[in-house]
């Protein structure tokens, strides 16, 4: 039989993970299937639990059901329970697993596809909610030279720093020391069309400001080249951590920059 695969979510209609993994069976190969399914808000558990009984095989979830997958599993990776959030189920006989793939994606985007080294960088990652906090592990595990958290609220930022520990750095918007080698913004500003209230001096010519927003030339990417900084959207975070979870799944890594170049065009 086919193996199924789903894409949880609402909004769900919106997303490109279908074409992602869609791409990625046909270049391995892959007898399997992938849907996208809109899950009541209220429903989640239940929407899971009726895909497992028509044969699920494994899911992906996105906003805004990634803290109750983490609840819902039923074992946890490493990396998951230091995000505090699962976007990738696997089911099994012995239950469902739960994991985390959003960082090792940022992480992957960053150094194979921009070629833009880690390691003794200074790292600004704005923003301390979902999005931050399940990438700040992967960060760290590239040794960058210092990792700053700013966010609109320092408290949630020194949350995070004392949660992570290994030197992470909280403070506000305006608190910035910049210039930072590295800009990661995963702030949800740019949903809205807005920029956090950021320095110009955050931003140099050898600065790379990295939205995880995509689809979209967004406010904060506007303004970071307008201070000399390179950009990059997240469109290659989304297919890498696609790519991730479908490794756990399928025991087989695709190539993700033809599916890159060609959501690009």
């Amino acid at each position: 039989m086919t193996d199924r695969y789903a894409v949880f979510g609402h909004p769900i209609a919106h997303s490109k993970s279908p074409l992602i993994h869609a791409a990625f069976s046909r270049q391995t190969g892959q007898d399997m299937t992938y849907e996208a399914i809109l899950a009541p808000l209220d429903g989640f558990a239940d929407s899971i639990a009726a895909f497992i009984a028509m044969g699920g095989r494994g899911a992906n979830v996105t906003v805004p059901f990634k803290e109750e997958a983490f609840r819902l599993a039923s074992r946890l990776s490493t990396r998951a329970q230091r995000a505090g959030a699962v976007n990738t189920l696997t089911f099994d006989v012995d239950g469902i697993a739960g994991d985390n793939t959003d960082g090792a994606g940022l992480v992957a985007d960053l150094t194979r596809n921009l070629h833009c080294a880690l390691a003794d960088r200074r790292i600004l990652l704005l923003g301390a909610g979902g999005a931050a906090r399940g990438v700040i592990e992967p960060l760290l595990d590239q040794q960058p030279a210092a990792l700053v958290i700013a966010n609109r609220t320092v408290g949630r930022a020194q949350e995070l720093a004392g949660l992570f520990g290994r030197g992470v750095i909280a403070c506000g918007f305006d608190d910035t020391d910049g210039p930072f080698d590295v800009v990661i913004n995963a702030t949800a500003a740019s949903l809205a069309g807005e920029l956090p209230p950021l320095s110009p001096a955050t931003f140099t010519t050898g600065t790379l400001a990295y939205d995880m927003m995509y689809g979209r030339d967004t406010p904060f990417l506007t303004f970071a080249r307008a201070h000399g900084a390179a950009t990059a959207d997240g469109l290659g975070m989304l297919v890498e951590q696609a790519a991730e979870a479908f490794t756990l799944w399928r025991g087989i890594r695709p190539d993700t920059a033809s599916v890159i170049a060609s959501l690009r065009t």
